[in-house]
């Protein structure tokens, strides 16, 4: 895995004016986006405006996060300007035991942006992260805040190899990407997003009507391999993922018997 060629100097600060003009039109999803030097978690800073009102379509982006979060209480930081950290805040209208796809819709979009815009073979790992050859790309986190659900993304960028927070993580400019740019890495996939969250919704969330399950099996680096899920209360289970359900749910198959799991952390098992 070659080091990031890219320096400082190739770390710019984002426009917030420029990124308005260039995603918020009337009609549109996003209504409005906000770029901050530095904070704690955008997902925390976002969860607050959700409870004072703020309009579904608001996005925040920090160029330096600090605290930030994922799954399990992770931490996941990265130098300032060096990756896009952005939370959305949506309200979707479908049935409540359909939302657990809105993470799936959001990795799945955010993956087919980034193999057309930078020409990696990004992939997506059940439930919420960006692969790209089993290394750890991005990771996207939800969380229900009364009648929305804001959702945050990581992405390393120009992340050079001796700045990755875990060893088994890459970045845009370590894969060799054609574009590490964040200003229109962050409109391509803000774009993908609407565009899956518009057929989704207008699906009533069901997603085989509006082609996202299969969207999914197309990018999923999960669905047919072998895994291992660590599962509450320190148990495990392993066998083959076999497909998502129609609430987001994993389908394992193992000792002949099919588990559907709603949470868990999963471990790809290399073929021996």
């Amino acid at each position: 895995m070659p080091d990031s060629p890219y320096t400082d100097l190739d770390r710019p600060p984002l426009s917030q004016a420029a990124l308005t003009r260039a995603l918020i039109r009337p009609g549109g999803l996003w209504k409005q986006l906000t770029v901050m030097d530095a904070t704690g978690s955008t997902n925390a800073d976002l969860a607050g405006l959700a409870r004072d009102g703020a309009p579904e379509g608001t996005v925040l982006v920090a160029e330096h996060q600090l605290t930030g979060r994922g799954r399990l209480g992770r931490t996941w930081t990265l130098p300032a300007r060096s990756g896009l950290t952005f939370s959305m805040l949506l309200r979707p209208a479908v049935p409540v035991a359909r939302q657990g796809w809105l993470t799936l819709l959001v990795a799945v979009a955010a993956a087919s942006a980034l193999r057309r815009l930078a020409a990696v073979d990004v992939r997506v790992k059940w439930p919420n992260d960006l692969l790209v050859d089993d290394r750890k790309l991005a990771g996207i986190l939800a969380e229900r805040v009364e009648d929305g659900i804001v959702v945050g993304m990581g992405l390393n960028v120009s992340v050079r190899a001796e700045e990755l927070p875990v060893a088994t993580a890459t970045s845009l400019a370590i894969e060799g990407a054609e574009c590490a740019d964040r200003d229109p890495l962050l409109r391509a996939v803000l774009r993908e997003i609407e565009t899956h969250y518009r057929e989704w919704t207008g699906a009533g969330g069901d997603v085989d009507a509006c082609g996202l399950r299969a969207a999914y099996l197309a990018s999923s680096a999960t669905v047919g391999r072998r895994v291992r899920v660590e599962l509450p209360g320190d148990r495990l289970l392993e066998g083959t993922a076999t497909g998502v359900d129609g609430s987001g749910h994993l389908l394992v198959r193992a000792g002949g018997v099919e588990h559907t799991l709603s949470v868990g952390d999963v471990v790809h098992v290399r073929a021996r």
